[in-house]
């Protein structure tokens, strides 16, 4: 049938979306004669081509030509970006000129944020710190720790340190789950000397798996030399204080005076946040000097004396792995009950306590507190600018109206004054960031960081920018929508006044931020009263003046008594002992044998190896039967219980008892009074002292009369005479005590320091507040003034509205401070009680405050010549 000329002029164009398309988007003036060049070129490729590829031509001619100078323009839009360039420009404009026309309330604003914004960035560096601890090792998320889990009636432990069985029967049993297991000794003190250099640091005993697994960053050498027995891998660090500028490779040092070892390998000193931190030495596992790697050691399940780890398989499922090795050390443990399971490293840090096996927190409830107290420091800076800009709303109030009247619709003048909100949040972080970079040196020490401000770091900058973006918007949408909403009208005819409850937000605001303020104090104070409550528990023996001196040659006969008679004629000591372990802390924990004892339990006792005059050296007391005496060659088999032992036991009369560790049977002597070694939160744990065995560490009670620079003079030519292969280290026991309070400590100091700074921003904003204040009633201060009013009556007037906030503050942050740091407290088995005085202290502390703040603008005020302000009136 023959088609009619409309259907051959339809099959002859393009679809109609296609020409619309083009229409659409191209310039007017281009439309016409392009569209007509492409219709000719569609007819002939029509006619060559067919339709189907015809169109799809034409439509890609089209999608060529969107071109800059093709483009159709949108005249009205194009207008109102440049008006809106324009008007951005004017909003900046404004904010720059009412800076500078109000310097005082400017500064005030500024120095307020600025505050707010170092702790908050402070805060920020340092919980980024602690989430990327362990991020150095390549492996984190598939590197675990091998942990025990023991229990045993009501007391049960889950800790990192293992015997050595398990890690080796996991190889061999479950070795499909992992990608390495390496056996560990914990960090331990070793000396190397090198030529005439005597030098101690920490290191470790690992198999020849330990640093591909934890992909230890090698400067020279490889990673795989701890196969060799003889070779050992050290940090740059420790390289360059041995070998200063010498290559160490294949150089020879001896360690601990016993064994050389040629150096294989130099790597990169482990950052201040990584498990390995300090550990300058990676020794290998199977060398002789290594008493771990005896078969007796390797093949026990109940000599729980190092660590393991496991590089887990990509497929690896860790709780699936729990699952099958719970259950491992059941047929090698009686007496107690043990539990196997592997813990990720990447949570071991922040997630490292545990109650009955299962998670219970850790380090994480430090960085929550932390991260909170900069989210509300941060807050009460925020607070301030709310607070200055809505009380000069008056000022700005004709400003307001006139906008409105010649056509400001409300939405520019939001963004007029978040623009202005947003100009001094970003001369606030600017100046934020140089204080910052200044206090992080002091800041570091407090907090024992090494935090830095990663400058060059893209992401760093991409959170500032929002952190910028995020506090002006909050600080300025108040007053933005505040000012905003002010009638043209009421505002042109002086008529604008909020009536008497116009100022209740701003009340609001102190009072959160005071309240925010007294209940930092009070958990400061609750804080530090715990530490001292736990620094002068008594811990039965005396820390004044007891030095401790590691040595490596005790075993040499006759050596001690050479040495502790020189160190006495020295005059520079009084008395003079050996043990295995310092009394500021037991490291050892071993189970006894005694008459009586239940065989379903198995309790622990901490067991101390001492010399005769260890307890007249340190200063225990004695509480039953006698000491130690250098006189009877059968102390070598006595021991003496402290009274927690005694109990446990169920001793009436425990002198003369037998009782038997490692197989060999001790008389008991004595009882002496419970020593606080461990944690000085927890109950005393029962110990037990030897009259044998190990005894490498020298412990001295210094002469008073002498000072202490002396004393140590005078000693430490006969430690390197008796010593000489080993440095003159001395180690005070009190701050080796005292570093069981650096956790509460740190977090002591670092509440103090945001509170105050808290404290600083609050009082800051009143300060503002109170010049405002009197500033707007200065005509009714004048005229009181004139009627006779004294400058104590004024000074009442102006200061009590800012009191009574102040009190209202009190009366909130009171009860929620004591509520949440009596569930503090409750963390710790030993704690203080809170005192009714720490809150009066904190009530009169804020009141104080508030006055002297309040006061220098009140009696600024009250003495101002009174004439002045009517004739300006």
């Amino acid at each position: 049938m023959p088609q009619s000329q409309n259907q051959i002029d339809t099959k002859l164009t393009p679809p109609k979306w296609m020409t619309r398309f083009f229409t659409w988007y191209c310039n007017d003036h281009l439309s016409d004669a392009v569209l007509g060049d492409l219709l000719e070129l569609y007819e002939r490729r029509h006619a060559q081509l067919g339709r189907h590829r015809a169109n799809w031509f034409f439509f890609w001619n089209a999608l060529q030509f969107i071109q800059p100078f093709a483009v159709k323009r949108n005249s009205k839009k194009r207008s109102n970006q440049i008006n809106s360039y324009t008007m951005l420009k004017h909003y900046f404009k404004v904010s720059w000129r009412n800076l500078f026309r109000n310097k005082g309330y400017s500064f005030i604003n500024i120095a307020g944020l600025s505050a707010g914004m170092v702790v908050a960035m402070l805060i920020g560096l340092w919980i980024w710190d602690e989430f990327s601890f362990d991020t150095n090792f390549d492996n984190r998320s598939r590197l675990a720790e091998v942990m025990a889990h023991q229990s045993a009636g009501d007391i049960s432990y889950t800790g990192t340190t293992v015997a050595m069985a398990p890690g080796i029967a996991l190889k061999e049993q479950y070795g499909d789950n992992f990608d390495g297991v390496s056996l560990a000794s914990k960090n331990g003190d070793h000396v190397l000397s090198y030529g005439d250099k005597l030098m101690s640091g920490k290191g470790m005993w690992v198999q020849k798996d330990f640093p591909e697994m934890f992909t230890v960053e090698m400067l020279q050498g490889s990673r795989g030399v701890l196969v060799d027995p003889s070779t050992l891998l050290i940090s740059s660090s420790l390289a360059r204080a041995v070998f200063g500028d010498a290559d160490p490779m294949g150089k020879t040092i001896l360690l601990d005076a016993t064994t050389n070892f040629a150096v294989g390998g130099v790597y990169e000193d482990f950052p201040h946040n990584s498990t390995l931190y300090d550990t300058r030495l990676l020794l290998p596992w199977e060398s002789k000097q290594n008493w771990m790697n005896s078969p007796d050691v390797l093949s026990s399940w109940t000599n729980h004396c190092g660590v393991a780890y496991v590089l887990l398989t990509e497929q690896a499922d860790i709780s699936q792995i729990n699952e099958q090795i719970r259950e491992l050390p059941k047929p090698f443990i009686t007496g107690w009950k043990e539990e196997l399971l592997i813990y990720p490293l990447a949570k071991l840090h922040l997630y490292n306590e545990f109650i009955d096996g299962q998670g219970a927190g850790g380090r994480i409830q430090y960085v929550w507190l932390v991260g909170i107290i900069g989210v509300f420091v941060l807050l009460l800076a925020c607070i301030n600018f709310m607070n200055l800009s809505t009380a000069r709303s008056e000022k700005r109030a004709k400003e307001v109206g006139i906008r409105k009247a010649i056509g400001s619709v409300r939405t520019q003048l939001i963004l007029q004054f978040l623009s202005e909100s947003l100009t001094i949040t970003l001369l606030a972080f600017v100046l934020a960031m140089i204080v910052t970079q200044f206090a992080l040196p002091f800041f570091n020490d407090l907090a024992d960081k090494q935090v830095a401000i990663p400058w060059s770091n893209p992401i760093f900058w991409l959170v500032s920018l929002s952190f910028v973006v995020f506090t002006g918007v909050v600080s300025g949408s108040y007053p933005a929508f505040y000012l905003s909403s002010f009638q043209p009208v009421k505002v042109l005819k002086g008529v604008m006044r909020g009536g008497r409850f116009a100022s209740l937000p701003r009340k609001v605001l102190v009072v959160i931020q005071f309240t925010v303020s007294v209940g930092l104090i009070v958990g400061t104070i609750i804080v530090f009263q715990q530490i001292q409550y736990a620094k002068n528990r008594p811990v039965g023996y005396s820390r004044n003046a007891l030095v401790s001196v590691q040595m490596n040659t005790t075993d040499k006969p006759g050596l001690f008594a050479a040495l502790k008679n020189e160190l006495l004629q020295t005059g520079a000591v009084e008395q003079v002992a050996r043990s295995s372990q310092s009394p500021a802390h037991f490291n050892n924990n071993n189970s006894l044998d005694w008459r009586g004892k239940n065989v379903e339990s198995e309790i622990f006792f901490r067991n101390v190896n001492v010399s005769p005059d260890f307890g007249k050296t340190i200063g225990w007391s004695i509480v039953e039967g006698r000491d130690f005496s250098n006189e009877l060659a059968s102390d070598s088999a006595a021991a003496l219980l402290n009274e927690e032992s005694v109990k446990i036991m169920g001793f009436e009369n425990p002198v003369g008892e037998v009782i038997k560790f490692w197989d060999k049977n001790y008389t008991v002597i004595g009882v002496v009074k419970d020593m606080l070694t461990q944690s000085p939160y927890d109950p005393m744990q029962p110990a037990v002292f030897l009259g044998d065995g190990w005894q490498g560490l020298i412990t001295m009670r210094l002469n008073p009369n002498l000072p202490i620079r002396e004393a140590l003079a005078a000693i430490e030519p006969v430690f390197k005479q008796y010593n000489p292969t080993a440095p003159f280290e001395a180690q005070f026991v009190d701050e080796e005590f005292n570093k069981k309070f650096a956790d509460e400590e740190r977090v002591g100091s670092l509440a103090a320091f945001f509170a105050i700074l808290a404290i600083f921003i609050s009082c800051l904003g009143l300060f503002g507040l109170a010049s405002y204040v009197a500033e707007q009633r200065s005509k009714e201060i004048s005229i009181r003034k004139v009627l006779g009013a004294s400058v104590a009556m004024l000074w009442k007037m102006l200061s009590r509205d800012f009191v009574i906030l102040v009190t209202i503050s009190c009366f909130i942050a009171m009860p929620l401070a004591y509520f949440f740091m009596s569930d503090w407290l409750q963390s710790y088995q030993y704690h203080t009680s809170i005192a009714w005085y720490i809150f009066a202290l904190s009530a009169l502390g804020a009141f104080a405050v508030t006055l002297l703040t309040v006061s220098f603008q009140a009696i600024r005020a009250a003495v101002a010549n009174p004439v002045k302000s009517l004739r300006a009136e």
